[in-house]
């Protein structure tokens, strides 16, 4: 082992103590530190100060015991193999923190070469282990020790107990295939949802149940199980509830904001919103356009950098909804109370003034700090009701009008149009499942989301004039990759796309638009959909692809993301908008602090992250509803369309409905079916019967489990008996002691009754 140069004997500085931590051959925790630089005493305390503050500042990662830099790995970890890559394998950490201000490492795997009996297994993709890891001028190398047991994903399942008496945690993910024997229940009753923990390093040691959930078919469970899996905060700090009121008291100053509460400002929300952070305003300027105004609620005003409320409104990076429930960025004394802006009270605002001319487009804007007090909470349907009628009254005659001109500017930008549906799941008053439906998408909602659009570039723009620091919302043209493999599946179908001309939101518009037949059109806006990239957020502008924009940020919904929250903070920087806070309350600066410029792109990753870790949990959850509202129609034949085909079968989608399900290849005959990848297709061999992406066509639900959020489908016809479902655990061994045989089958049999609390729609 390299000894290392002798080092400076004393305090080390923030540089010096991340270069021992590098060149360290062995973890290298306080102790560690403390001894290299010769500390003793007091410098010992000062050192775990500046330990602490590296970590607050995104430097280093890790324990007292081991530190490492952030975004690398530690000397000794848990990896998980998630690549192949031209024969070597790749692997990320395990539990790589979904918060972490970078994108987890990717290692190349170095497998020891052995002969014989003590080779060791040859990994795959989905095994675990412990690593020894070294940064190298290529990138980061890990050295396998041992290959480590399959983890129960998220700790949550079903208490199950075999005819022996053992007692198993049955996993609530689809994505896990072992149980976890349990060694300790507690007062956990067999068939209860329960949340366990490991007892020992081993996973043969099994796991101990920490809470009991309870009824695992209770519509509140869902959402929990989504919590859980996906690792979501949810339960506020002490220091964060006991500094909330006190935010809260602040008050508003009737001379420092300009003064809007003459105006007619309407917020037009879902009908069970649980926050309202937007409302609008318009009126003719008497020459063709309109004089608009964009009302956001001042949450910076509130939630001030470097408080207890700012460093978990960071971690969260957003609020989470659930049909039933919401994770809220920001205390509810906050989020649905002092922030909101409610019909009839007085309440702090980020203003966006904005003149729209006769063509639709944004001529002038400007932000200001204002005093507001919203004239109507109204829903999207009665606000279309009220328009619909004919005589709406005039804030709304107004809104409506300066709309249909921001929609011909729209229009003129042609940004990508694409047929989303959004499953609703409505619940009744003891949250039973009443009814799951796809969201109708009304004129209100168009109209709501252009004024947010208009009021996210006036923000961007107005940023960029006073060279101030912004957290912009970027989509990226697809990549050539992506173009090229849509480029070959059009082929298939006898259409052509060229990669020689620009590709603009308009071309795929164009060539949707041109598809009259229903079923064709669906395979290509799948096609067309899957070559997009995914939306993040980063200080480097990159333009919005979809939307057809060159700068683009999001300021409408400080409530709910943290990257509006920074948007408000630059603002207040750029254009002189401070408001101090009395001292001594809490911090008197809601401008962007030192951390807040010099930490940028890492706060963007970590609130990039913690959206598609938002999706995923809110999609999961609408999947284990959508299961549950069809365990009671196992057997029904339902209409279908193809959404994904594999080597092993292919999903399908009920039409209006939503769920997707797998059609297992073994029950679509006996013919051999090869898979036509290019086409994505799967091809009878004998008679030449296709199942490709986007086909219509009539299945039998054979499965529903409202656990895991799975179906399963065969063809009307099909005359295979049940479909065995995934298996969770070996085989049981007659007269043996082990998992019942039942195990994992978790069905269904008596339709979920009617039930209501509507998910809360998005804004852009």
């Amino acid at each position: 082992m390299p000894k290392l140069p002798k080092l400076p004997q004393g305090m080390p500085t923030p540089k010096q103590v991340l270069d021992f931590i590098q060149s360290s051959d062995i973890p290298a925790g306080k102790r560690e530190i403390a001894k290299a630089f010769g500390l003793k005493g007091q410098e010992k305390i000062k050192l775990k100060a500046l330990l602490k503050d590296m970590a607050e500042e995104g430097l280093i990662d890790g324990s007292k015991s081991a530190f490492h830099r952030m975004g690398g790995v530690p000397k000794v970890t848990t990896l998980r193999i998630v690549d192949v890559d031209d024969g070597e394998l790749i692997a990320e950490p395990d539990n790589w923190d979904p918060e972490a201000p970078s994108k987890p490492p990717r290692l190349i795997v170095r497998e020891p070469k052995m002969r014989g009996a003590k080779r060791p297994p040859a990994l795959k993709r989905g095994d675990r282990i412990l690593a020894r890891t070294e940064e190298t001028e290529r990138g980061w190398i890990a050295h396998p020790m041992k290959k480590l047991p399959a983890r129960t994903e998220g700790l949550m399942g079903i208490v199950e107990i075999d005819r022996t008496g053992k007692a198993w945690l049955a996993p609530v993910d689809k994505r896990v295939r072992q149980s976890a024997p349990i060694a300790d229940r507690g007062e956990a009753e067999e068939g209860q949802l329960v949340i366990a923990e490991r007892v020992g390093r081993s996973e043969r040691a099994g796991v101990k149940v920490i809470e009991v959930v309870g009824d695992p078919l209770a519509p509140r469970s869902f959402s929990l199980i989504a919590i859980a899996k996906h690792g979501i905060p949810h339960i506020f700090p002490e220091e964060v509830l006991e500094e909330a009121p006190r935010a809260a008291k602040l008050k508003l100053s009737d001379k420092a904001r300009e003064d809007l509460r003459h105006l007619p400002i309407v917020a037009i929300d879902p009908a069970d919103a649980r926050d309202h952070d937007d409302a609008i305003w318009a009126e003719p300027d008497g020459q063709g356009g309109f004089n608009a105004l964009v009302a956001i609620a001042d949450v910076s005003f509130y939630v001030r950098p470097g408080s207890a409320l700012d460093r978990e409104a960071r971690k969260r990076g957003n609020s989470v909804y659930f049909p039933d429930r919401v994770v809220p960025m920001l205390p509810e004394v906050l989020s649905a109370d002092v922030c909101s802006l409610m019909e009839g009270e007085d309440r702090a605002a980020m203003a966006c003034h904005m003149h729209i001319n006769a063509d639709g487009k944004v001529s002038s804007f400007r932000f200001t700090r204002a005093l507001v007090r919203i004239a109507h909470n109204i829903a999207y349907e009665d606000a279309q009701g009220l328009v619909d009628a004919g005589n709406p009254p005039e804030y709304l005659a107004n809104l409506w009008a300066a709309w249909k001109a921001l929609a011909a500017a729209r229009d003129a930008r042609d940004p990508l149009e694409l047929e989303l549906p959004e499953r609703r799941v409505v619940l009744d008053a003891k949250g039973q499942i009443a009814e799951i439906a796809i969201r109708e998408r009304l004129d209100a909602h168009r109209v709501v989301e252009d004024f947010m659009i208009a009021a996210n570039v006036a923000a961007a723009k107005a940023l960029e004039a006073k060279t101030a620091p912004v957290v912009y919302r970027i989509h990226e043209p697809p990549s050539r990759e992506k173009l090229i493999a849509l480029r070959d599946y059009l082929a298939t179908m006898g259409k052509k796309l060229s990669l020689g001309q620009v590709v603009t939101p308009g071309l795929f518009n164009r060539m949707l638009k041109d598809i009259s037949d229903e079923a064709e059109r669906a395979l290509v806006m799948e096609a067309v959909l899957r070559s997009q990239t995914q939306a993040y957020y980063g200080p480097a502008n990159a333009g919005h692809f979809g939307l057809s924009l060159g700068s683009y940020a999001h300021f409408t919904s400080p409530i709910r993301r943290y990257s509006d929250l920074l948007v408000h903070r630059a603002l207040v920087d750029a254009y002189k908008l401070e408001q101090p806070a009395p001292p001594g309350s809490i911090p008197a600066t809601s401008g962007l602090s030192d951390r807040d410029r010099a930490s940028l792109q890492q706060v963007s990753d970590a609130i990039s992250q913690t959206e598609r870790r938002a999706m995923e949990a809110e999609r999961d959850t609408i999947d284990r509803y959508v299961a549950a509202w069809l365990s009671g129609r196992v057997g029904e034949v339902f209409d279908t369309r193809i959404t994904g085909v594999q080597s092993f079968g292919f999903f399908a989608t009920i039409v209006g409905l939503g769920g997707d399900g797998l059609v297992p290849i073994s029950t679509l005959g006996g013919e051999y079916f090869r898979h036509d990848e290019a086409a994505k297709a799967l091809v009878g061999s004998d008679s030449g019967t296709t199942y490709a992406t986007g086909d219509r066509l009539k299945l039998k639900l054979a499965e529903a489990n409202p656990l895991t959020g799975s179906l399963k489908f065969v063809l009307p016809d099909a005359d295979t008996g049940r479909i065995e479902p995934r298996g969770n655990r070996p085989q049981e061994r007659r007269g043996a002691g082990g998992p019942p045989k039942n195990a994992g089958k978790f069905m269904v049999g008596k339709r979920g009754r009617p039930g209501n609390i509507r998910h809360q729609g998005r804004k852009k």
